[in-house]
């Protein structure tokens, strides 16, 4: 190692306000939440990690391979996918030495200064494997040895890691096609209540997909039913529904272009359907058949219970050679306006005020927060706000949504807070990172005069852990006595 790296300090006070006394409002609220259980109710880990519970290979495969934050960083500035370990569409994974990548990419972390991604890495770097050097190039090799050490070591395996990390409550997110075969290993294995699957039918709800019509085809031979007639088809959305929730789905996720919604006429849905499945329908109509599928969702859902998640707003795969090469989910994927008032309409005019309906909305376009999401969450009954998403899972974002959404829609019509990451270790520095701005942003009231420090006392747990519960309808019986101890000892006689 290189005796001029420079030290790797986490500030005890990162992301609290430089004002003095508002620091220390910030500073105790953030301790009395900052050991208490981390809830992941929907992310992107692979259950496979969980299922087998082997080592990890190395650091480049754990960390850089898989994370669309740090290859759309790299590729802005020339480095190739494949340099990164990353395999393309027909499987081929091209020669790279992972040390060789490590070092790539200790070449150009300092791109990623000021970015969320800093925040989330130097966590991983210095909390995790407990490195007290900053990356640079000089010590590339003493990261990658360091690392990849570690990860041979029982403690860090999979579940060892979700213990560690305390986290009670993991879902994953699967295609309505998925066996589930990893989460049946896990329900053997006493794991089932603990790493749950998510239900996100893209797969047979997208008539842009190129593999739509085999799709479809396929989910009439999973469910038995002849897909080719609406009714049918509806009916196997609803078996592959059930089949989720007996893997401990509580949610479905929907990853659709825009939240537009339509209320079509049974023979309507028929025709539109029939136009998709022969590949005839234009670009109007493949978006009304996404559309009247949000509402067919959120039907199903007021019959079966499941939460239901709409993250819209995304131009996915908008670099067409880099899709054609790597496929989905390589960091190209783009931000789009969106309009939820007109969208959700029709949805809204038969389901929002059933009370017992939970659609909870997320938005890469924050110029919706105050201006459609609130007033709309503000108001339905059956509506719920996501906590900030993708591009704005970030520190300023976290309280450009604050200061954004709290004014009219509240506290209480959010949702907690979720990691929605495919990156194991990133977890808990994503749930502290939320934590610690929440204390930062109740800690700004209190000073102001706006808050009373014991009602901020117990907002700060509910956002931490009571609100994700609720909201998902997650089962975790220790979870409320723990928020309510850590209450009563911020507010009452335990109080210094």
């Amino acid at each position: 190692m290189s005796k001029s790296a420079s030290p790797l300090n986490l500030d005890p006070d990162r992301f609290f306000p430089v004002e003095p006394r508002t620091r220390e409002t910030a500073r105790r609220l953030y301790r009395s939440v900052a050991e208490l259980p981390i809830i992941s109710p929907h992310g992107h880990t692979d259950p496979a990690w969980f299922a087998t519970n082997q080592a990890f290979a190395n650091a480049s495969s754990l960390l850089l391979t898989p994370d669309h934050y740090v290859l759309r960083m790299l590729y802005s500035h020339g480095v190739p996918l494949e340099t990164m370990g990353v395999p393309t569409i027909d499987g081929d994974t091209a020669a790279v030495n992972p040390r060789e990548s490590w070092r790539i990419f200790a070449n150009h972390y300092h791109l990623f200064r000021g970015t969320p991604s800093r925040v989330w890495l130097d966590h991983v770097f210095a909390e995790v494997f407990g490195i007290n050097v900053r990356l640079e190039p000089g010590v590339a090799d003493y990261y990658f040895d360091t690392i990849s050490a570690a990860l041979s070591a029982p403690e860090f395996r999979p579940r060892a890691l979700l213990d560690r990390f305390n986290v009670v409550l993991l879902a994953t997110t699967e295609g309505a096609l998925d066996a589930l075969t990893h989460h049946d290993t896990l329900k053997m294995a006493g794991l089932g209540d603990r790493i749950i699957t998510t239900f996100r039918p893209d797969d047979v709800l997208d008539p842009d997909r190129e593999d739509f019509t085999r799709n479809i085809a396929e989910l009439g031979a999973l469910t038995g039913e002849n897909t080719t007639h609406f009714g049918a088809y509806l009916r196997a959305l609803r078996a592959r529904r059930a089949y989720f929730r007996a893997r401990g789905a509580t949610a479905t996720d929907h990853g659709h272009p825009s939240p537009r919604t339509a209320d079509l006429s049974t023979i309507e849905c028929q025709r539109l359907f029939d136009r998709c499945l022969a590949s005839l329908a234009d670009e109007h109509e493949r978006e009304l058949f996404r559309a009247q599928m949000l509402t067919e969702m959120a039907a199903m859902s007021l019959d079966d219970g499941m939460v239901m998640q709409i993250h819209p707003g995304s131009f996915r795969n908008h670099n067409k050679p880099l899709y054609a090469r790597f496929g989905r989910d390589k960091g190209a994927d783009i931000p789009l306006p969106t309009s939820y008032v007109s969208g959700l309409k029709p949805l809204l005019d038969r389901f929002g005020n059933e009370p017992s309906l939970r659609i909870i909305l997320f938005t890469l376009d924050e110029s919706t927060y105050a201006r459609e999401l609130a007033p709309l969450a503000g108001h339905y009954p059956c509506l719920r706000l996501g906590p900030p998403w993708w591009f704005h899972d970030s520190p300023e974002g976290m309280l450009r949504y604050r200061r954004a959404i709290t004014e009219t829609a509240g506290f209480y019509n959010g949702s907690g807070f979720n990691d929605d990451t495919r990156a194991l270790l990133s977890i808990p520095a994503r749930h502290d990172l939320a934590r610690r701005m929440d204390s930062r942003f109740l800690a700004e009231l209190v000073s102001e005069g706006r808050l009373a420090v014991d009602e901020a006392e117990e907002l700060i747990v509910e956002l931490t852990v009571t609100q994700v519960v609720e909201a998902y309808r997650l089962s975790i019986p220790t979870v409320p006595e723990l928020a309510a101890e850590t209450i009563r000892k911020a507010s009452g006689t335990d109080r210094d």
